[in-house]
């Protein structure tokens, strides 16, 4: 058995002359200083791959979950986090009373009470220019939102589907909080640097839920590129990105690396693990989706989020494609009509809405005899286009493992690649 003195982590640290990067590949190996300076680094075998993103949050490995609400919570997120990424909760449709409480449950989790964890908010621009169907998810509650997250001692603040206030950036940023913007066009990153931006999160079509049509080996160099030159307000270093997209496996994560990103947002490969909160409909549909099995629709919260296919879905695609149209364009959610027929008006309500979609139901994964559910039709199952080769339920911590010992093995393979001249 390998002993911890040959476990040491790649590092790729990009510590060059201005505007020169020096490759990831050709970075040295820095085990010791590593490895005896961070007590949160354990005697595990699991190899290490250093990058800033380690080093802003003191964590093994440059792996965050992504905020998922329910198909993640508290128990993952802590998970991730015990095994040396970054669990982050996702508090789209959250109170202020809820959002404690899934704080509260997450630190009861962990193992280092004082280990680093994020919350992620679904933040979209309301009015003017901005799409006809968007609403504020905080429902006003945004500034006692962000109170919480701080009080909680977070160390990550994550914005998607749009950028929060400036001053809420600020308010952030002096408590020392780092805030991370999710985008899935590079036109979205100026914007982003202009409210002071920490880190980037780059989202390629190929991912799950709300998420753009670029591909993620398009718009991780581009993003890369973008922000170069752009400082961090709060550790004064380059501004990062992580990425996003597809990222299921090792050879993923050193890819991403290589294309310049310092860390990767991870969603559905999470949800098949034994700590994901995803009811057992969930995990199952990730479990047996094929390659042409998911699909980017509108009719669930009127911006695209990529989901499992079904017949519901594929009848508004092709059958009512100009009804979808009309209703979008004046503010109307689609599926909301049909569950307003289906249902009828207050009994409709309590399951519209993003946080219908986030809920998935109460059903968890011990629910062995779910029945005939008339809502099953309507009840959206989020999901990337990596669905199609996620097939193997595991702990959050040996998903982490396999991640960072295949990305080391890919790393060195590239590196023999190399030719001495």
């Amino acid at each position: 058995m390998a002993s911890p003195r040959k476990s040491r982590p790649v590092s790729c640290d990009f510590v060059s002359p201005p505007d020169v990067m020096v490759h990831p590949l050709l970075a040295a190996f820095s085990w010791y200083k590593w490895r005896y300076t961070n007590p949160r680094v354990s005697a595990q075998k699991t190899e290490q791959i250093r990058t800033p993103i380690t080093d802003l949050f003191k964590i093994q490995h440059p792996i965050m979950l992504a905020g998922m609400n329910v198909a993640a919570g508290p128990k993952l997120a802590a998970a991730v986090t015990n095994a040396g990424g970054l669990g982050v909760i996702g508090g789209v449709g959250y109170t202020p009373d809820m959002l404690r409480e899934q704080i509260s449950e997450l630190k009861e989790y962990l193992t280092d009470k004082n280990a680093p964890f994020g919350v992620d908010l679904l933040l979209p621009q309301v009015g003017g220019s901005a799409r006809k169907t968007n609403y504020d998810y905080t429902k006003g509650k945004l500034d006692e939102l962000v109170d919480i997250v701080i009080d909680s001692g977070a160390k990550l603040f994550v914005s998607a589907v749009g950028v929060p206030p400036k001053h809420v950036v600020q308010k952030l940023q002096k408590a020392g909080i780092l805030y991370m913007n999710m985008i899935g066009h590079v036109k979205h990153v100026k914007k982003c640097l202009e409210l002071g931006v920490d880190i980037i999160c780059a989202q390629g079509g190929e991912g799950g839920g709300h998420t753009g049509d670029i591909p993620t080996t398009v718009l991780i160099p581009a993003v890369v590129d973008a922000v170069k030159g752009h400082k961090s307000p709060v550790s004064g270093g380059p501004v990062q990105v992580v990425a996003a997209g597809g990222i299921h496996n090792g050879q993923l994560l050193a890819s991403a690396l290589m294309m310049g990103a310092t860390g990767v947002w991870v969603g559905t490969r999470f949800i098949l693990t034994d700590e994901a909160g995803a009811p057992k409909a969930h995990k199952d549909a990730v479990r047996t989706a094929g390659h042409d099995d998911n699909i980017r629709t509108i009719i669930f919260t009127g911006r695209p989020m990529r989901v499992r296919n079904n017949p519901y879905i594929n009848d508004w695609e092709t059958n009512r494609l100009q009804e979808m149209k009309e209703l979008t364009a004046k503010g109307t959610i689609p599926y909301e009509v049909d569950l307003e027929r289906f249902m009828g008006g207050e009994a409709a309500s309590e399951h519209s809405g993003v946080e219908s979609y986030s809920s998935n139901a109460a059903e968890t994964e011990d629910d062995e005899d779910e029945g005939d559910d008339p809502l099953e039709q309507f009840r959206p199952y989020l999901m990337g286009k990596c669905a199609a080769v996620v097939n193997e339920q595991k702990s959050a911590r040996a998903v982490i493992d396999e991640f960072v010992n295949d990305a080391v093995a890919w790393i060195k393979k590239g590196s023999q690649m190399i030719a001495k001249l």
